[in-house]
C-alpha cells in the first residue's frame, strides 16, 4: 500500500521571448496542444505523483486556470501560483505553495514536453533511495572554458553530463536549500546546484537526448519532428 505523498512542481513562468509569438512558449501549440499540456498529462496519469503545483507568470494565472487546467481537466493540479523574476524564484514560490506532508518533489520545466513515464519512474526511485536525483545525458561535444575569446581549459568530456528535468528531492531538504540560496542571494543554474551546495550529493539517472528544452525556433521545429515520429 502506498504511504508516501509526492508532488510535481511544473515551472511555466518564463516569458519565452526567444521563441517569439503572442503567448509565452509554454502556452503555444506544439502540433496539436499547448507545450505545457504534455508534461501535465504525464503527471496526471502517473501513479507516482499525487498532486501538481503549476507556477506561471502573474499575468497568466487566469489563462492557465481556464485554458489549460480547466479545459484539459487536470484534477491533480491543486494549486496555480505566480512565479518570480527568475526560475529560482519561481521554484521557491512553487515549493512554498505546496501543502505539508510531502515526501518527494519532482521539479520540472514546462519547456521539456518529452518526459516519459519510464524516465519519471527511474528518477523518482533513485531519489527515494538517495535523497536527490536528476535526469541527465552524457555530453556529446567537447566542452571548452574560454575567457576574452580564447580557450583557457578543455574539460574531460567523459565526466560531463547535461542536466535535464525533472529533478527530484526529498521535499524538506530542497526547500531548505532554496531558502538558504535565497538568503545568500545565490544565483544557481538549477535546483540540483543548490542541493549540492547546501545539502549533499545528487545522483544522476540517464535521461534522453529527446528530453530537450525548447528555447529557440529551431528547438520548436525539432520538437515537432519528434512528435511526428520523424526523429
Amino acid at each position: 500500500m502506498k504511504t508516501t505523498r509526492n508532488i510535481a512542481i511544473v515551472v511555466a513562468a518564463g516569458s519565452g521571448s526567444r521563441l517569439g509569438g503572442e503567448l509565452p512558449k509554454q502556452f503555444q501549440k506544439l502540433v496539436n496542444k499547448p507545450m505545457l499540456v504534455y508534461s501535465l498529462e504525464l503527471f496526471e496519469k502517473s501513479p507516482l505523483i499525487d498532486e501538481v503545483v503549476l507556477v506561471v507568470a502573474s499575468d497568466y494565472l487566469v489563462y492557465a486556470s481556464q485554458s489549460i487546467v480547466d479545459y484539459y481537466k487536470f484534477d491533480k493540479v491543486r494549486k496555480i501560483t505566480s512565479g518570480g523574476e527568475t526560475r529560482q524564484e519561481s521554484v521557491l514560490a512553487g515549493l512554498t505553495a505546496c501543502p505539508q506532508g510531502i515526501d518527494l518533489v519532482a521539479i520540472h520545466d514546462a519547456a521539456r514536453p518529452f518526459l516519459t513515464s519510464t524516465m519519471l519512474e527511474a528518477v523518482m526511485q533513485k531519489a527515494s533511495e538517495t535523497g536527490a536525483a536528476i535526469l541527465a545525458v552524457p555530453a556529446k561535444d567537447s566542452i571548452k572554458i574560454a575567457e576574452d575569446g580564447a580557450i583557457v581549459k578543455t574539460l574531460k568530456r567523459d565526466t560531463i553530463w547535461i542536466a535535464q528535468t525533472p529533478q527530484v528531492f526529498h521535499f524538506d531538504a530542497i526547500l531548505d536549500a532554496h531558502r538558504r540560496g535565497e538568503a545568500a542571494r545565490n544565483d544557481a543554474t538549477d535546483d540540483s546546484e543548490l542541493y549540492e551546495q547546501y545539502i549533499g550529493k545528487v545522483a544522476i539517472v540517464m535521461g534522453s537526448y529527446n528530453n530537450i528544452k525548447i528555447t529557440t525556433p529551431a528547438d520548436f521545429i525539432l520538437a515537432q519532428e519528434i512528435i511526428r515520429g520523424n526523429l
